[in-house]
């Protein structure tokens, strides 16, 4: 949760959702977040990934943050696809606007066999963003639907 002057006023045309996201003056976003020792926050991405999760055809799913020239850090999502399923990238961010704010919806979408993950199955975020650090560079910006328009 967080408040701020730059924070959004609600959500257009939907009273519920605002009250729901709005409560005691704070703005609960549902996401996870943690500071590092420069002060910088870091958000965690749970509900893209979960957004994700529910996608038809997505086996597994990571979100990252990758530097971007416009936003700073661009909302990434690695996914793997369930062997039988053929997904695109503008499928997916697709899906995921309809279950999430533009702002949250993933600006790159990239597809790999699997993802990294430690001796207990969690998810090397850190691999993946050194992995993806680059792809803003590598593609053009996104349309206004946040989809990149190569």
């Amino acid at each position: 949760m967080h408040r701020s002057p730059d924070a959004t006023v609600g959500y257009l045309g939907d009273p519920q959702k605002t009250a729901e996201a709005f409560r005691g003056g704070w703005f609960h976003s549902g996401d996870l977040g943690y500071f590092d020792e420069d002060s910088y926050l870091w958000v965690v991405d749970r509900k893209v990934e979960e957004a994700l999760h529910a996608m038809d055809g997505v086996a597994e799913a990571a979100v990252i943050g990758v530097p971007h020239l416009w936003w700073i850090e661009a909302v990434t999502a690695v996914v793997v696809s369930d062997p039988d399923a053929e997904l695109s990238a503008r499928q997916v961010t697709e899906h995921c606007l309809q279950a999430l704010a533009g702002f949250k919806a993933p600006k790159y979408v990239v597809f790999a066999d699997s993802l990294p993950k430690n001796p207990s199955g969690k998810i090397l975020k850190r691999e993946l963003r050194e992995r993806y650090a680059e792809i803003a560079d590598e593609t053009d910006p996104p349309d206004a639907a946040g989809t990149p328009t190569t």
